[in-house]
């Protein structure tokens, strides 16, 4: 059954659960308008940038169900789509998530899209432009998307290599919002509300997030997300030593190699004192 479409309004704070969201610029409205125009999304920025966070915020503030994908390697069109399978000796189709988003209305967002099948991207095309349809070639159908159905995918520039790019001809289907770190009061405040743990100790930890930041590229591949800087201010606020908690939550997973792994505890050391 479709779902009745929404009105192109936000809906009230104070009646749903909305995730709490710190904008850096005019990403919000932007999204917004780009609903109400039935227009595709993508985001692109770091990992850890807040990017999914973002879109399970505007989702609940425009009133949509959300259906999130993790893109990987084996990621299909059919996984997206839907497939036939086998339930008590028959053989019924099932829909997947791309599908449901289509025939119920809501919110498909498909994370780090480069990381899945090419065959994705073709099967993106019709429902990224002025058609707004599905084609399901196994069942026959030729669905199109209702006006409360829209698609937002993302993914890390800076991450990705010439074998995995998103191609032009499918990212200029997309309006586009870059994401980046926060300032770093804005960065602290976030922390602080996350973790838990007072403004004055997060501070030394956002420095060194933003000091380690500055080696991507060079000694490690990713520079430290916002996730992890919440991560090790949560374990100091739980009672985990300082010095235990930033190795654990933000050195540690930042790179598997023994000098550079060192190199990252002195540079913790001189920012952190």
């Amino acid at each position: 059954m479709n779902m009745i479409p929404r009105p192109p309004t936000l809906a009230s704070a104070d009646t749903i659960d909305i995730p709490a969201y710190t904008a850096s610029g005019n990403e919000r409205f932007l999204f917004e308008k780009a609903w109400e125009r039935r227009l595709p999304l993508l985001l692109k920025g770091p990992t850890g940038s807040g990017k999914t966070r973002f879109v399970a915020h505007m989702a609940e503030k425009l009133g949509l169900p959300l259906f999130t994908v993790a893109c990987h390697d084996d990621l299909s069109a059919a996984d997206l789509t839907g497939r036939h399978l086998l339930k008590g000796g028959e053989t019924v189709w099932v829909d997947g998530p791309l599908t449901r988003a289509v025939r119920e209305g809501g919110l498909c967002y498909l994370d780090e899209i480069v990381e899945a099948r090419k065959d994705v991207a073709v099967v993106l095309h019709p429902l990224t432009d002025d058609r707004r349809i599905l084609p399901l070639e196994r069942t026959g159908e030729l669905l199109s998307a209702p006006p409360a159905f829209m698609i937002a995918v993302s993914y890390n520039p800076g991450y990705q290599n010439l074998l995995k790019n998103l191609k032009p001809s499918t990212r200029q289907r997309f309006v586009s919002i870059s994401f980046d770190f926060l300032p770093r009061e804005q960065e602290t405040a976030v922390v602080a509300r996350e973790s838990g743990l007072d403004e004055a100790a997060v501070v030394p930890l956002v420095d060194l997030a933003r000091r380690l930041r500055t080696l991507k590229g060079q000694d490690i591949e990713e520079g430290v997300s916002t996730r992890l800087i919440v991560y090790a201010a949560s374990l100091i606020a739980a009672g985990l030593p300082r010095q235990e908690a930033v190795m654990a939550a933000i050195i540690e997973p930042l790179t598997d190699e023994p000098e550079v792994r060192a190199g990252l505890v002195e540079i913790a050391r001189a920012v952190l004192g």
